[in-house]
């Protein structure tokens, strides 16, 4: 079974796309994937008594020297005279980070995760709790703070439909989704539980207040019924193919590519906000990490640097965490951010907590149902 990618693997492969396209130069491609905190490697790990104090941040990779610096890293080591911010494309899966804690060879200072990644990785002491003395929490949108991570950025997944196959009255939600009567024609998943179950229980007339804890057997039952009439991704590329070919009449994918789809068919692949997922793009640190407390002085500045995070949803369309900096999306753009008080309200606060601690056995039931 080919890997399912993550929602920061495929922010890296959509610059690599906008670049192939000629959408944006090689210094704006190396500009966005700088926002991301992409950059080249850093080589060797640390001396720690080197003069320069380093900040290491690791993420999913990509192609860009000193990117980051020009966003996040530059004016950062401009307010802490000393201090070199450094990046790291090494892929930071919980598996990395646990080898790394656990033989306490740390060179990460903080990583590219998720919400729970936080949760399960904090609750076996593998990452440093955030300081929100120094991170300011109040000015996130909801569901972007954890005590081991913090969200720079947002994203949803939403769904998305051919408004020239569902008529004049399109798909408002869930339960529209799973109506085969009314929309016949294939659906398209994610091929892993993480949102999808979600997805499954709205579909099943769950209130979205109701959604958590989940019931992860009453989900499986209505994906076991319609099985046979799913079709299942595992990168962004492959969710955009497949609407784009006609496979799906609608499908559930990233809002960073619902935006991309919209744009390229004027608006025939639309998509709804309308009980979207919004999820935070939330970074960790790992237990012991070299640099100590200055990482939080690195986050709270991710979390407050307004320019960067609009930076970044100009090009991916992923959404701002912070609220000023959300507040300052353009009018006309404001119908493509998650983040947006108008189409956050409508969403479901997707929760970190609940998968933490749950996502291995749901995973498993979610794909064993898929096999079936």
């Amino acid at each position: 079974m080919d890997k399912v990618q993550s929602f920061q693997e495929d922010l890296v492969e959509l610059a690599k796309e906008k670049l192939a396209r000629g959408e944006l130069n090689r210094r704006q491609f190396a500009a966005a994937l700088g926002l991301l905190g992409v950059g080249a490697a850093a080589g060797s790990p640390r001396d720690a008594a080197a003069q320069v104090k380093e900040l290491v941040y690791c993420n999913w990779g990509g192609t860009a020297n000193t990117a980051y610096g020009n966003y996040y890293g530059k004016p950062f080591e401009a307010l802490n005279p000393g201090v070199k911010v450094v990046m790291e494309p090494a892929s930071p899966t919980a598996g990395k980070i646990r080898a790394m804690v656990e033989s306490k060879k740390v060179t990460w200072d903080v990583c590219d995760g998720s919400a729970f990644f936080a949760v399960s990785l904090g609750a076996m002491g593998l990452l440093e709790k955030i300081d929100y003395s120094v991170v300011n929490k109040n000015e996130l949108v909801s569901g972007m703070t954890y005590e081991y991570g913090v969200a720079p950025f947002s994203f949803s997944n939403v769904i998305l439909y051919d408004s020239a196959k569902v008529g004049n009255d399109p798909p408002k939600g869930w339960v529209d989704f799973f109506n085969f009567q009314k929309y016949p024609g294939k659906r398209m998943m994610r091929r892993d539980a993480n949102v999808m179950l979600e997805a499954l229980l709205m579909g099943d007339g769950v209130a979205m207040n109701k959604i958590y804890p989940m019931d992860v057997s009453r989900a499986v039952e209505l994906l076991k019924k319609h099985r046979k009439d799913f079709v299942y991704w595992n990168s962004g590329a492959e969710s955009e193919q497949l609407m784009r070919s006609g496979e799906a009449v609608m499908g559930t994918l990233w809002n960073t590519r619902a935006k991309i789809l919209f744009e390229e068919t004027k608006g025939r692949l639309a998509f709804t906000w309308n009980q979207g997922i919004l999820q935070p793009g939330v970074q960790v640190v790992p237990k012991g990490n070299p640099a100590g407390g200055l990482v939080n002085k690195f986050l709270a500045f991710a979390c407050s640097n307004e320019d960067a995070q609009l930076g970044l949803f100009g090009f991916f369309a992923s959404g701002p965490s912070n609220k000023r900096a959300a507040a300052r999306v353009s009018p006309d753009l404001r119908r493509f951010n998650p983040s947006d008080p108008d189409n956050a309200k409508i969403q479901l606060v997707y929760d970190g907590e609940w998968w933490g601690k749950n996502y291995a056995d749901a995973n498993q039931k979610y794909l064993d149902t898929i096999a079936g």
